[in-house]
């Protein structure tokens, strides 16, 4: 065999802030900030972290951090920190997917440089927004001969390459987390990723799709301006 690819760890961690935060003086509110702020900045070097707004998008979830490290422990030392801090004891977290990445085995005949699906290691771009999901497969799409799941997928990643500008980044749960798959899209319009997602509907694979809710859509943001948007 040769030799393994690396791995990196993968989570999308949703952060509700209690409405009793926005009644708080504007002192300590500055201060719940700050030490948020330095506890993300603590761990900068260990992880990739990536702070994303989704206040007045969805009522369950104000905003998102994005984080890849190379093991586990950084992600638990993250969280572990900001719940210590001022900020954090406001701080709700109704959804966390945690993944992995790994080489797509469906990816062969359309790979090219730099693709996704060949890559196990993230490759973040610019993009001002990230739709980010859950997903699972019915039982009965792992039935399918091997050949007749790649039929399938041939169809599904050539609608995907009909829209260029989205970049998808797909990350494996099996067995660490509660779905199989997390799929995070990163686009420059929102209604070129609507567009996509409508056209995959009507591929073939799409009728093995188990469960792929909730969807999120969140707003790349600096994490000042960020923390200011909350309140």
């Amino acid at each position: 065999m040769g030799r393994q690819m690396r791995r990196q760890v993968v989570k999308y961690v949703f952060y509700k802030v209690d409405p009793a935060w926005r009644r708080l003086g504007a002192e300590e509110k500055e201060q719940g900030k700050k030490e948020f702020q330095a506890a993300v900045e603590r761990h900068a070097a260990q992880c990739m972290i990536r702070p994303y707004s989704l206040v007045g998008l969805r009522g369950d979830a104000d905003f998102m951090l994005w984080v890849v490290s190379d093991t586990l422990e950084p992600q638990e030392a993250l969280g572990a920190d900001v719940f210590r801090t001022g900020l954090g004891k406001y701080l709700h977290m109704p959804y966390s997917f945690l993944a992995m990445t790994r080489r797509s085995i469906y990816v062969d005949a359309h790979s090219h440089p730099g693709s996704e699906g060949s890559r196990a290691t993230i490759q973040p771009s610019n993009a001002p927004y990230l739709f980010v999901y859950p997903f699972v497969k019915t039982r009965a799409w792992y039935r399918l001969p091997k050949a007749e799941r790649q039929r399938m997928m041939d169809e599904h990643i050539g609608v995907g390459h009909k829209y260029p500008s989205v970049k998808i980044n797909t990350s494996y749960s099996y067995g660490i987390d509660d779905q199989e798959f997390v799929v995070a899209f990163e686009a420059d319009d929102p209604a070129t990723f609507l567009d996509l997602v409508m056209e995959l509907r009507d591929s073939e694979a799409s009728g093995y799709t188990e469960r792929d809710t909730p969807a999120f859509t969140c707003i790349a943001r600096s994490l000042p301006d960020l923390l200011e948007a909350i309140g």
